[in-house]
């Protein structure tokens, strides 16, 4: 049969194009004409779960076998053309075949146009603006788990560097030398090296990847209707080179627990519309044997104009110990909601098991005599008041 589709958009998931097809065993032609609006250079790329093959001008110029056997997760698949020159207003020749042999079914035509031009465009748009809102960052297709993806600063689903893409940076720079106040929502599903941003843009905003309801959330925080309450729930570095290399697969020198440098945004960081004092850290005993265990008191007071959220934040530390530990350890977090000038004390319960390390001589949990130190803060990096207790009588 034969229909026209505006976009080549397919997802049938376990389905076919129309009921009567066989879902397992089945071929689609798109067929159609490109027109670029512009003289440049272009890439052409195509995503699926299909074997698929894309022709310009009867020439093939993009293909990709899928497996047809059960023995391999059906990720969707990315394959794109050599960066090819196309003429403004040339007609060319399109065509993409299609063949489903098992599991899900979808496909999907992508096209990157010349870079100098969309470039151009968002700069001249930006200029006649009064702020900036610019959405930058990474996707769920560049990103993930055993991906078949191998380009600049990616491979295989890895991240390679931890920088922007360099044509977003580029962008990114240009809009700021306009002069205009600028917002830069993040969107990634991991840390980005955002160093220059930092430095350079007033406001920046991780939306993570937000989902379809993602611009309405995003919107309500940057016009003041949702004070933001997130904190990051991972390290955010400055660059690549502060952490060891991929292969290496000890957390030496990874994680709020190991780094020794100084992050980009640390573990639990994250600014909402307001301020949050904390006061009077309170702990139930100052030491503890055998089985005891610790009650952890702080009162923490909203002191800016608005409501809003404070994440409170319990770690630990072991400053003498007599083997490897952490810098610190999470041991708890609260959300508070808190009015303009409310106080409220904020309490964490720790057993005995908060403070044991795994012996790997002896292959058991132990609890190791010493003083460790609490600490509760607004992040692993800024700890606000820290207490002092003594662990005894541990065997």
């Amino acid at each position: 049969f034969q229909r026209t589709d505006s976009t080549l958009d397919a997802h049938w998931g376990e389905g076919a194009p129309r009921a009567d097809i066989n879902v397992d065993d089945f071929g689609v032609r798109w067929t159609g004409t490109l027109r670029p609006t512009h003289t440049g250079t272009y890439r052409l790329a195509l995503v699926g779960t299909v074997k698929f093959q894309l022709y310009l001008d009867d020439s093939l110029v993009v293909q990709s076998v899928y497996p047809t056997h059960d023995g391999e997760f059906p990720d969707p698949r990315f394959a794109e053309t050599e960066p090819m020159r196309l003429e403004a207003g040339r007609r060319y020749r399109l065509r993409v075949d299609g063949e489903e042999s098992y599991g899900e079914a979808e496909l999907q035509l992508l096209w990157a146009t010349p870079a100098e031009a969309l470039e151009s465009e968002a700069a001249e748009t930006a200029r006649r603006a009064d702020v900036v809102v610019l959405c930058l960052g990474l996707t769920a297709r560049l990103e993930g788990e055993e991906m078949r993806v191998a380009i600049e600063g990616f491979s295989g689903g890895d991240r390679t560097r931890l920088d922007l893409p360099a044509p977003q940076q580029h962008l990114l720079e240009r809009i700021v030398t306009l002069g205009k106040p600028t917002v830069l929502v993040l969107m990634s599903g991991s840390a980005v090296a955002v160093t220059w941003a930092q430095e350079h843009v007033p406001a920046i905003l991780e939306a993570w990847y937000p989902g379809q309801a993602g611009g309405t959330a995003i919107a309500e925080v940057l016009f003041g209707a949702y004070n933001p309450g997130g904190r990051l729930p991972v390290t955010f570095y400055r660059d690549v080179a502060d952490l060891p290399p991929f292969e290496d697969y000890r957390m030496a020198g990874r994680t709020y627990r190991f780094f020794e440098g100084v992050p980009l945004y640390p573990f639990g960081y994250g600014l909402s519309y307001t301020t949050f004092r904390y006061d009077r850290l309170r702990v139930s005993r100052d030491t503890l044997r055998g089985d005891d265990s610790l009650t952890v008191s702080v009162d923490v007071t909203n002191t800016g104009a608005r409501g809003g959220d404070e994440v409170v934040q319990l770690y630990v530390r072991y400053p003498h110990s007599a083997v490897p530990r952490p810098r610190r350890d999470l041991r708890g977090f609260r959300r508070v909601t808190l009015g303009p000038g409310e106080t409220r004390p904020i309490t964490f319960q720790l057993t005995p098991a908060a403070f044991r390390y795994w012996d790997a001589d002896a292959h058991h949990w132990s609890v190791e005599n010493g003083p460790v130190v609490v600490e509760v803060g607004a992040s692993s990096g800024d700890i606000r008041l820290e207490r002092g207790v003594t662990v005894a009588g541990q065997r």
